[in-house]
């Protein structure tokens, strides 16, 4: 995952005001992820304790944890979306899963392309790691969302249930 992490943070193509660049957080993008990450939370009704803010920021930039993040910026370096990735085992494959955890665009830069690439780092980012699947959850009325993923993946027809224990 280093390897992975190190070739990511230094993939920079030259800038110009059309260059979207997609590549890992690093420690100096905390403050505009902290800006994109509350909007997340604003978009889906949910609010987290600072606290749980700054665990989630930690273990994304800590080599040893199975949670990775992508930025995406544009030709003047502002970051204008992030993706969340967690790597797990699954019992139907010998092969890792990665679960794309989040996803968003900032509201002003939506319809531009920024989703999609993305889910095509977090996709580059799997096959990197040998992975058999990537797969997440979106919520139900977020059709804007669903018109992307329906062009990216299969929707294969399961529905999620839960219950919080905590």
């Amino acid at each position: 995952m280093a390897q992975i992490r190190e070739s990511l943070s230094h993939h920079r193509p030259a800038d110009s005001r059309n260059t979207l660049q997609v590549r890992a957080l690093e420690e100096g993008d905390h403050a505009a992820w902290a800006v994109l990450w509350q909007g997340y939370l604003t978009f889906y009704n949910s609010q987290l304790s600072d606290e749980i803010s700054q665990l989630t920021w930690r273990r994304m930039l800590d080599p040893n944890e199975p949670m990775f993040a992508l930025g995406a910026f544009d030709g003047q370096g502002k970051m204008v979306g992030f993706t969340h990735m967690v790597y797990h085992r699954g019992t139907w494959s010998a092969e890792d899963h990665c679960y794309l955890e989040d996803l968003f665009t900032a509201p002003e830069s939506r319809g531009k392309g920024i989703g999609r690439a993305l889910i095509e780092g977090v996709y580059q980012h799997a096959q990197a790691k040998s992975c058999q699947r990537v797969y997440w959850h979106t919520h139900e009325t977020n059709a804007a969302g669903q018109a992307l993923y329906d062009k990216l993946a299969d929707k294969p027809g399961f529905i999620q249930y839960r219950k919080d224990l905590v």
